[in-house]
């Protein structure tokens, strides 16, 4: 099977998975990066077979749903179905590394990113978390949560381990200060690093109106 084939059949396999998802995690935030990852590939010289694949199957099974958050699940699903097209085993482990190795793991906790491909996809799963489609994705995932929108009796914390950031229980706004407003900084790519920059704006905008309103000045 060629590799548009195996690309064919894996975006259908993400679809069939993902649609109607509630949290924001869904069939189109995967579409949406699978499009952009191709977008900054393209620009950066990356493998895009290694980038596609890797943006489809990247939330196929996010650690965030998973008994005790263990983020390797996602890799182990993403190698079970690529197994089946007997996909290069070095494409393979490159993928199943990129799947573990993208997620935020706290505000506190350096990435480790071994290939420009892990950056591309990276960046493109991160500027959906920006910007007008970031907001809408914090609170659709909040709202699942049973999270509140905002207290402000409780402040934001900045996860210095993996382990302290899955047990964060933090409000929707104070998600923004302890990831989505952190992102900017930390775009791998020259072409991410641009794009980032008008989604930031954004969300900064947008806190500045909430605290108006929360304050009724406006």
């Amino acid at each position: 099977m060629d590799k548009e084939d195996i690309i064919k059949k894996t975006k259908k396999f993400a679809k069939d998975k993902l649609y109607g998802e509630g949290t924001g995690h869904d069939w189109w935030h995967t579409l949406r990066v699978w499009q952009m990852a191709k977008k900054i590939g393209k620009k950066e010289g990356a493998d895009l077979f290694v980038v596609e694949l890797s943006a489809l199957l990247h939330d196929i099974a996010d650690w965030k749903f998973q008994d005790g958050g263990d983020d390797s699940v996602g890799a182990m699903m993403a190698k079970e179905w690529l197994e089946k097209f007997n996909v290069d085993n070095n494409a393979l482990s490159h993928i199943c590394q990129i799947i573990i190795e993208i997620s935020f793991k706290g505000a506190g906790v350096q990435d480790k990113l071994n290939s420009i491909e892990a950056k591309v996809v990276q960046d493109a799963d991160r500027l959906d978390a920006m910007g007008a489609m970031g907001i809408s994705r914090c609170f659709a995932y909040g709202g699942s949560q049973g999270r509140q929108i905002y207290d402000p009796n409780t402040k934001p914390k900045m996860h210095k381990s993996f382990e302290e950031y899955k047990k964060s229980d933090s409000s929707s706004i104070n998600h923004f200060y302890e990831k989505l407003l952190i992102l900017k900084d930390r775009m791998n790519t020259k072409t991410g690093k641009l794009m980032a920059g008008e989604r930031h704006k954004f969300m900064e905008r947008y806190l500045d109106r909430f605290f108006r309103e929360w304050e009724g000045k406006v």
